[in-house]
């Protein structure tokens, strides 16, 4: 058992968050049969050059072991991580704000355009980075196929069977974020309907965290408050500079 955990301290020690985050998605995987119509989407599989980038990613941000607080979406869409690997980020964003890319593919992704205003406002990526890691309790995404046979997108939360099932690797993933280096203190919910309230039975079933804040999620913002988006940029932005690793050095 001391062996064990010498051994473990000892790999944490040894590796960066960034290296944390690349061997989590590396090895992400659902195996669970789920509801009939509802499909696993998996970026790391799916796309071909998703691990590749983000590895590039978080090795450009995340190369280092300062403590972050943790921001938790709902699940990857298909025009963000679901392409790129990289939560909230579209191809565009990979481009123009982390100087990254992926050649022949342009995804947009209104989400992730509200996400990199934020982060400008905040003070840019590197300083966003340094201080907060996002995420989702479920880091795979998920599709629906509709009569037509189209494919949409689907939250995790979405019907009472799927986060039935989903339960156990919702509390697992949570638990693999924290380890990266993650501060438990405080975490961010986006989305503060029906995330914030799953997550929040979550966090007092398994007490993750000691306070969960919540902010209504971009795609929200994006489709039904266009006109207060400056409004909604300057709470997150207060929101997050007020819990802050940096304000509190």
């Amino acid at each position: 058992m001391l062996k064990e955990y010498l051994t473990n301290s000892y790999q944490v020690i040894m590796s960066t968050f960034a290296d944390r985050v690349i061997e989590f998605n590396k090895n992400l995987s659902f195996s669970h049969q789920l509801p009939p119509g509802i499909k696993v989407m998996n970026p790391f599989i799916e796309s071909p050059e998703a691990l590749k980038v983000s590895s590039c990613y978080y090795r450009k941000f995340y190369n280092d072991n300062r403590k972050r607080r943790l921001i938790l979406g709902i699940n990857p869409g298909r025009f963000g991580a679901g392409v790129t690997g990289i939560p909230f980020t579209d191809t565009k964003r990979l481009s123009e704000k982390c100087g990254l890319q992926i050649e022949g593919l342009k995804t947009h992704e209104p989400s992730s355009v509200f996400i990199y205003e934020v982060i400008d406002a905040y003070g840019g990526t590197e300083k966003f980075c340094g201080d907060y890691y996002i995420n989702s309790p479920s880091p795979l995404g998920f599709v629906k196929t509709t009569e037509k046979g189209k494919e949409t997108n689907y939250n995790y939360y979405d019907s009472r069977e799927l986060l039935e099932t989903l339960h156990d690797f919702l509390v697992k993933s949570i638990r693999s974020h924290i380890s990266l280096g993650v501060m438990t203190d405080v975490a961010f919910c986006l989305g503060a309907g029906k995330n914030y309230k799953v997550l929040s039975a979550l966090n007092a079933e398994n007490e993750f965290f000691e306070k969960l804040i919540p902010l209504e999620h971009p795609r929200y913002i994006m489709q039904y408050k266009s006109g207060r988006k400056e409004e909604f940029i300057e709470k997150y932005v207060k929101a997050l500079k007020r819990s802050s690793v940096r304000e509190e050095a």
